[in-house]
C-alpha cells in the first residue's frame, strides 16, 4: 500500500483527537464490503461553526425539495486502461476512462454507492454542485475517508442543470483515471440541437515508464533544484528516483510558457494528452450529418494543464460555463483551466475535421475527430487555424439574465493571497499551508466577496465548493476561475448553503502542496 498523503495524516490526527464526531450510517447492502468507515463521517466543525450534517444543512436540503431517486453503483478499482495507442495500469471507476457518465435531471435525488477496491482510502467530490455539505466528499472535513475495502453512500438532491463531473478529493488520486462526467439535464431545456457530445480533456502520466502521480508530487515537493531537466519544456531523466517505488523519468517541467496564462504554463511534463481517454494516435470519432446542430460539453479533468480547444473549420457558440448559462457568444477557440467546463453549439459541415485540445504552453495536442462524410482522418499533430483565431475567456462573457446575482454590496470580504513557488514548492493561501482545522468565517444570508491576489509567478484555477460565484460586471456564474500571475480576481457569491466548504487551487499538485483552505458557516 502506498504511503498516505500529508493531508490524510493531518486530518486523521484531528479526527482521532476530536470529540462529538458526526454520524451518517450506510443504508446500502454490498456483499463483501465493509461499511464500518461510515460510523464517523468527519472531525468536529469547530466551536461556533455549522457541522456538515447539522440542522442547518438538513434544512437547506429540504428546501431543495428532493425529487425521484436515481440509484447508481460505482466501483473504484486498480485496472488496465486502453488509451488507444497503449495500455496502462491505473486506478479508475470500473474499467473505462473516463468513468461511465452519470446523467440525471435537475431536481432528482442522486443515490450513489461508492465501493472502494483501491489499496488506499478515497472519496468522491461532486465538482460544481450546490449539494448538502456532508455529501461533498472532502476527507476529514465533511466525511471520513472511505477506507480500502469499504463503501460509502452518497445521497443528495441535484438542484441545478448543467455540465459537472466527479473525482476524488484524496491526495493526487484525481491525476489517475478516477474521474467521470455528471450531466444534469434541464427538464425545460431551452436549447435546440440534434445531438450531444461530452468531451473530457486530460493530461496523463500514470503507468507510463513506472510514473505515478504520487511520484510526481514527491519530485515536485523537493523543489526546482532537485530535478534533472532542461529549459525546453521537455523533461530529462532524473539521476535519483522521485520516490522509493518509482524509477521513471523526471516529470518536472521547465520552460513551458504561455502569454494567455501570464508566463509559466505548468509544473508537469506529461507524456500524453487525452480526449475521452484516447491519445491523438488513436482518437475517438464523433459522427454526425452535415448541417446537424451539436451541443458539445467540454470538461477539463487535467491535473496541471490548461487546454485551448477548437474544432477545425468551425465556429463555436458558447452557451454555458461551469453549468450556468451565459449570453451566447461566438468564438473560434476556448481556454479551459483545470476544473472548468464550457458548453458550445456547433453546426457541423460536410467532411472530416479535427477537434483539437492544445496543452497550452506545453506544445502537445490531444485530438478527436468529427466525421460527417468520407475522407482521410486528420493527422495526429493537426493544429487547425481556429486555435490561433478568436479566443474567448471567462472574463469576456456575461451571465445570462436568468442567473445574474442581484445587485448588492458585500457584507463580508475575504482576502486570499496566492503564495509560494516552484523553488520550494510551498504553494499556499496567505502563506499558510492547508490544515483541515482551518476556518474562514461567513454567515448564512451574507453576500460574500472573495478577493484572490496572485503574488506568485504562475496561474492558478481557484475552485469554491458548494456554491457558484459571479465574476465582476455581470460576468458569468462559475465555480472555478483562472487567476493570472501578478493579478487580482474579485468574485461575489451568496452564502446560501451552510456547512464547511473548501476553496483551493485546482492544480492537483498545488492543492496537495498546501494551496487550500476551508470556508465555514457560523452558527
Amino acid at each position: 500500500m502506498r504511503t498516505p498523503t500529508r493531508r490524510y495524516l493531518l486530518g486523521a490526527g484531528i479526527a482521532v483527537a476530536g470529540s462529538g464526531l458526526l454520524t451518517a450510517c450506510s443504508g446500502s447492502d454490498m456483499s463483501g464490503m465493509d461499511h464500518s468507515n461510515q460510523e464517523d463521517t468527519a472531525s468536529p466543525a469547530g466551536p461556533g461553526y455549522v457541522s456538515p450534517d447539522g440542522k442547518e444543512v438538513v434544512a437547506a436540503e429540504a428546501k431543495r425539495n428532493p425529487g425521484p431517486e436515481q440509484k447508481v453503483k460505482l466501483t473504484a478499482v486498480e485496472t488496465r486502461l486502453d488509451l488507444g495507442s497503449r495500455t496502462v495500469k491505473s486506478w479508475a471507476y470500473g474499467d473505462r476512462l473516463p468513468g461511465k457518465e452519470v446523467r440525471v435531471t435537475a431536481g432528482d435525488t442522486l443515490a450513489l454507492t461508492l465501493a472502494n477496491h483501491l489499496p488506499q482510502p478515497t472519496s468522491l467530490h461532486w465538482h460544481g454542485l450546490a449539494l448538502r455539505n456532508d455529501m461533498d466528499g472532502v476527507p476529514d472535513v465533511t466525511q471520513r475517508p472511505v477506507k480500502a475495502g469499504a463503501s460509502f453512500d452518497y445521497r443528495f438532491a441535484v438542484p441545478h442543470a448543467g455540465t459537472y463531473w466527479f473525482h476524488p478529493h484524496s491526495g493526487v488520486q484525481q491525476d489517475r483515471g478516477l474521474y467521470a462526467p455528471l450531466i444534469v439535464e434541464d427538464p425545460r431545456e431551452p436549447l435546440k440541437y440534434d445531438s450531444e457530445w461530452v468531451v473530457v480533456l486530460d493530461d496523463w502520466v500514470d503507468g507510463i515508464d513506472d510514473s505515478t502521480p504520487d511520484a510526481v508530487l514527491a519530485e515536485l515537493s523537493k523543489g526546482m533544484g532537485h530535478g534533472g531537466h532542461d529549459m525546453s519544456g521537455m523533461s530529462m531523466n532524473s539521476k535519483e528516483s522521485p520516490s522509493p517505488k518509482a524509477s521513471g523519468p523526471s516529470r518536472m517541467m521547465m520552460g513551458a510558457t504561455s502569454d494567455l496564462l501570464g508566463g509559466d504554463a505548468g509544473d508537469v511534463a506529461y507524456p500524453h494528452y487525452l480526449v475521452n481517454g484516447r491519445t491523438a494516435d488513436d482518437p475517438e470519432t464523433f459522427r454526425a450529418k452535415p448541417g446537424d446542430r451539436v451541443r458539445i460539453r467540454f470538461i477539463n479533468a487535467g491535473g496541471d494543464t490548461a487546454f485551448r480547444v477548437a474544432l477545425g473549420g468551425h465556429e463555436m457558440t458558447v452557451t454555458h460555463t461551469d453549468g450556468f448559462p451565459v449570453e451566447q457568444a461566438r468564438t473560434d477557440a476556448l481556454l479551459l483551466g483545470m476544473g472548468e467546463r464550457y458548453d458550445v453549439l456547433v453546426t457541423v459541415k460536410d467532411g472530416v475535421f479535427p477537434l483539437v485540445a492544445l496543452a497550452e504552453g506545453k506544445k502537445k495536442t490531444a485530438l478527436a475527430v468529427l466525421r460527417t462524410s468520407g475522407g482521410s482522418a486528420p493527422d495526429s499533430s493537426a493544429q487547425p487555424a481556429e486555435l490561433s483565431g478568436k479566443l474567448l475567456t471567462a472574463g469576456q462573457l456575461k451571465a445570462d439574465a436568468s442567473v445574474r446575482l442581484r445587485s448588492a454590496k458585500p457584507d463580508r470580504t475575504v482576502k486570499l493571497e496566492l503564495t509560494g513557488g516552484m523553488e520550494k514548492y510551498d504553494w499556499a493561501f496567505n502563506k499558510k499551508k492547508y490544515h483541515p482545522s482551518q476556518r474562514i468565517p461567513v454567515r448564512e444570508g451574507e453576500r460574500v466577496r472573495v478577493v484572490f491576489t496572485n503574488s506568485t509567478e504562475m496561474w492558478h484555477p481557484v475552485h469554491l465548493h458548494g456554491h457558484t460565484f459571479a465574476l465582476a460586471n455581470n460576468g458569468p456564474r462559475k465555480d472555478t476561475a483562472i487567476v493570472l500571475p501578478d493579478s487580482t480576481l474579485a468574485v461575489d457569491f451568496d452564502a446560501d448553503n451552510p456547512g464547511l466548504w473548501m476553496i483551493h487551487c485546482h492544480n492537483v499538485y498545488h492543492g496537495e502542496a498546501g494551496m487550500m483552505t476551508v470556508l465555514g458557516y457560523l452558527k
